[in-house]
């Protein structure tokens, strides 16, 4: 992994490389000490950016945004103290990924950074398997059909980028929650219509990928998780709303949109997308979400 940073403390810059160089966690491209000086540029090579959410002229927030404008793709990791949750909501709300809390703690770092890298090398393989079925497709349209064989995962990829979420961080956490559905599922427990609480939920999904966490690192996990799936529901809803308003008889909108939403709640983000409103009021159902879109990966599956 490639890794660019953005602090400006000399001395938590100096811990970070450290850290990720000394780890094998990969190489740093680029250090700079304030995000008012960065450009797409000078981090366009690294897979994630490691940045400081108070700095001096633009702060981690702002830069994130205008980064993402410039059209960075990779994933952004912040480093703070802040426990303000108002400060903290926007911070995921720019698109962080996760939090590494200051004063820098060496396994925390260890922990996130290994977590977030495992997420890009999935994103990027992901993406790289979708271009290289897609070309097959257009080399040999016949024979692509006749081969090709449905598993669970592709069913859930498929969905994922028809509701133009899969570039989203909290893509790889709804194939994981999917995924440990399916698993549950087959060993006998019955979900269609019982799925336990979202934090039981989270909770589980996470133990069954590292059963070593626990204490306030479970709970930081659990947290970042949530605000990451609910950026991208989010995300998913207004990307509903969006085919509505072009056509409100388009299939993929008819079908999905009343299913995996509260379907006032689709009908109020297209009139806020109507009146150019960049914030929502929607209130999402996060547990009818995630269950809608187990059915529908499942109904692929078998179709």
């Amino acid at each position: 992994m490639r890794y660019y940073l953005i602090e400006d403390d000399a001395a938590t810059r100096r811990m970070l490389e450290r850290i990720v160089t000394g780890e094998g966690l990969g190489e740093i491209v680029g250090v700079s000490s304030s995000g008012s000086e960065v450009t797409i540029g000078d981090v366009a090579t690294a897979d994630i950016i490691l940045i400081d959410l108070l700095m001096p002229g633009r702060d981690g927030i702002e830069t994130i945004l205008a980064l993402r404008e410039q059209g960075y793709l990779g994933r952004f990791v912040m480093i703070s103290q802040v426990e303000n949750k108002e400060m903290v909501a926007d911070a995921y709300l720019s698109g962080v990924d996760t939090f590494i809390h200051k004063p820098v703690n060496r396994f925390e770092v260890l922990s996130v950074l290994r977590r977030v890298a495992e997420h890009r090398q999935l994103e990027q393989s992901l993406t790289s398997i979708r271009r290289s079925l897609s070309a097959l497709d257009l080399a040999q349209p016949a024979v692509a059909v006749q081969t090709t064989v449905r598993t669970f995962e592709a069913c859930a990829s498929d969905l994922l980028s028809r509701l133009g979420i899969s570039g989203e961080a909290g893509a790889y956490d709804l194939a994981r929650i999917l995924n440990f559905l399916r698993r549950q599922e087959g060993l006998g427990h019955q979900l269609a219509h019982d799925l336990p609480t979202l934090k039981e939920l989270y909770q589980s999904v996470l133990h069954s990928d590292n059963s070593g966490l626990s204490g306030e690192q479970l709970q930081r996990e659990i947290k970042a998780m949530e605000q990451r799936l609910r950026r991208t529901i989010l995300q998913a809803l207004g990307h509903m709303a969006s085919i509505g308003l072009t056509d409100y008889a388009n299939p993929t909108f008819e079908h999905y949109a009343p299913r995996l939403f509260d379907f006032q709640e689709v009908r109020l983000r297209m009139t806020e997308l109507e009146e150019g409103e960049r914030t929502t009021k929607c209130r999402l159902n996060i547990k009818k979400f995630i269950s809608a879109l187990y059915a529908e990966t499942k109904a692929q599956l078998e179709a």
